[in-house]
């Protein structure tokens, strides 16, 4: 009974793991365009799905120490020695874990994505500010007094 119940389970989450692998991939396109609203939206939804499967994630893991099993992926192998589902509970487990798997590499990325955008945002804010160090000369050989600082509103 508990074997069929971790199916559903698993198998129950393999479309809201596709759904947050496909927002992260949409994520990934609207940082480099830099579509804030539909990043603000993507955010949304993106946190729901987050919510709904760690929750199922929490379900599987008390189910399997309700069992005696290591709520890990041991227990789940050890459950499906046990269970004629037993192929089945894997087969399902590998294809959550991959799209899992998959979803922790874009993430990776959008998140270099967003460093990198920051930093790049920092450096123009201060080129504009005139926090950059004097590197040109003027006609009598000086340097520039870029090193100024200045408001937004003068640069």
């Amino acid at each position: 009974m508990h074997d069929t119940t971790l199916l559903h389970m698993i198998e129950s989450d393999i479309a809201p793991a596709q759904q947050l692998l496909d927002l992260l991939r949409e994520e990934a396109i609207a940082l480099h365009g830099r579509d804030m609203p539909l990043l603000e939206d993507i955010l949304a939804h993106k946190q729901s799905l987050v919510v709904l499967l760690d929750q199922q994630g929490r379900r599987r893991s008390e189910a399997l120490v309700s069992l005696g099993l290591s709520p890990d992926r041991a227990g789940f192998e050890e459950l499906a020695r046990q269970s004629h589902l037993g192929p089945q509970l894997l087969e399902q487990l590998e294809i959550l874990a991959g799209i899992m798997n998959e979803c922790q590499l874009v993430n990776e990325r959008n998140g270099h994505a967003i460093l990198l955008q920051q930093s790049t945002t920092a450096n123009q804010i201060r080129i504009l500010q005139g926090g950059e160090a004097p590197t040109l000369y003027d006609a009598r050989g000086a340097t520039s007094p870029l090193a100024q600082h200045r408001a937004l509103s003068q640069a």
